[in-house]
């Protein structure tokens, strides 16, 4: 080891991904103390750091490299010491030269005064701040102002900060290339609009309302018909774009992102109501490298008085027809009943779509439109490699061995389909080699069933249920209490 250059000993100590791993290879020798302390590039610190001006300064003379680091103190209590504040911020901003990625959760002693030291980062380009109940817009608005190097900016659960005006100076300005603005009260989908010339540098778009919008039409005070000046904006460079519980309606909103982009590789829409498959097809017209789509769905009032889900088979063939590279597919059903047809989807066109694409990742929950056949189709896909089932109560042991036919298969997730017993999944495992099988809360599958059947091997018989499900993917509330 003493004979190992100092460029190939770094390279090695960079290959070592585990923390865990990282503080035991520094204590072997004084040399690797060192070496590990010069190559350590980012680091997380939680509670336990005190005192903390004192802690701060010592860590970041023991690794002077630091480029990333994340502050969390999510489930802190008063006994496991102070989190770090406003003070601590600027002793950190005093010592940490080469920071360019700050991450701050939960940190409930900073407020717009602390903010003010990120300025002091003159190499700063991602502000992540997540859950800080004592900032404002002000705090904001003065991140904006002083962190000249800023490309993303994500806001995440910071209620007390509305619009100001710091959203049009980012815009203004125009250097983001990436903005997350999730679970913020005061901030609604018109707020977004004023940052203008902003979006025409946006790579990565995503906003997130907390719990289920109003199904009534929206309203954009500044809205004047034929004159959508708020609305003349270029997002030609816009790749990953997600909007989650919100209300869409013709002409207004961030509606208009879906028809405006033509780069987009990434699309997440998660209860957006008011879209239909006008804007799918538009969207599939235009964003023929589209490679992976999300949806979760939910019943709404269409053609009149019928209850279903907006989107039909026309926004899938659509999508078959236009893009030829889409290759994750996420399609989640929620408040659909079983009896009755709440879901505008057929399997025709579901597997239309399917055997179209080059589709590598299968994703449907609640989806009481596939069976036993639509497993049969799902067995010839060419290109499929991961099938992940929740909720799909038509699938039974003979889906199953149809499925055990599938010539590319190395993942499997099954979550709640009742209608699957020990000899369906003994089918599946026995034909194919499975790089990985999670079986969570199947009723009729046993741990004796799934053991040894993969490389990996994930049994729960108690994991969240529906109930828990509604919480976390439709009204987000397990994601803002994480900090997801």
């Amino acid at each position: 080891m003493d004979d190992l250059p100092e460029a190939l000993l770094a390279e090695i100590i960079k290959r070592v991904i585990r923390t865990s791993d990282l503080k035991s290879l520094s204590l072997v020798s004084k040399r690797l103390y060192t070496a590990e302390a010069e190559v350590r590039d980012s680091i997380q610190v939680g509670c336990g750091l005190y005192p903390v001006t004192l802690a701060l300064a010592s860590l970041c003379s023991r690794f002077p490299n630091l480029c990333k680091v994340e502050f969390n103190y999510s489930g802190w209590t008063p006994n496991q010491g102070m989190q770090m504040d406003n003070e601590g911020l600027r002793v950190f901003s005093s010592c940490c030269p080469l920071l360019t990625h700050l991450s701050l959760s939960f940190c409930s002693n900073i407020d717009d005064s602390g903010l003010g030291f990120l300025a002091c980062f003159k190499k700063l380009m991602s502000v992540r701040l997540n859950t800080l109940s004592e900032i404002t817009s002000s705090g904001i608005l003065s991140v904006a102002v002083g962190c000249k190097s800023l490309s993303a900016f994500h806001l995440i659960g910071c209620n007390e900060v509305g619009n100001g005006d710091w959203l049009e100076y980012l815009g203004s300005v125009g250097s983001l290339e990436e903005l997350v603005v999730k679970y913020c009260k005061k901030i609604g989908q018109f707020d977004i609009l004023v940052f203008g010339p902003g979006w025409m540098k946006l790579q990565k778009f995503e906003f997130q309302n907390v719990g289920l919008p109003r199904k009534y039409n929206p309203y954009d005070p500044s809205y004047i018909a034929h004159k959508q000046y708020r609305y003349d904006f270029c997002c030609e460079s816009l790749k990953d774009l997600t909007l989650a519980r919100m209300t869409a309606y013709p002409e207004i909103g961030l509606r208009c992102l879906v028809s405006k982009c033509k780069s987009l590789e990434n699309l997440c829409l998660h209860l957006v109501f008011g879209l239909n498959d006008n804007d799918m097809i538009t969207l599939a017209n235009k964003c023929s490298n589209l490679r992976s789509i999300s949806l979760i769905l939910t019943p709404e009032f269409c053609e009149g008085y019928v209850s279903r889900t907006a989107l039909t088979d026309g926004s899938l063939k659509a999508l078959a027809l236009r893009c030829p590279v889409l290759q994750s597919f996420e399609l989640k059903f929620w408040g659909c009943a079983p009896d009755y047809p709440e879901i505008g989807f057929t399997q025709e066109g579901l597997m239309t779509l399917i055997q179209s694409c080059p589709i590598r990742h299968l994703a449907l929950s609640g989806a009481n439109i596939f069976d036993d056949d639509g497993m049969k189709a799902l067995s010839t896909a060419q290109s499929l490699e991961s099938l992940e089932l929740e909720r799909c109560i038509a699938i039974t042991d003979t889906g199953m061995r149809l499925l055990a036919c599938s010539p590319c298969l190395m993942n499997l997730t099954l979550r709640l389909c009742d209608g699957v017993t020990d000899d369906g999944v003994s089918e599946v495992v026995h034909v194919l080699r499975l790089e990985s099988l999670v079986i969570e809360k199947c009723a009729q599958v046993s741990l004796e069933a799934v053991q040894g059947a993969a490389k990996s091997v994930h049994y729960r018989l108690d994991c969240p249920g529906y109930i828990e499900w509604v919480e976390r993917c439709v009204y987000a509330s397990a994601w803002i209490a994480q900090g997801i």
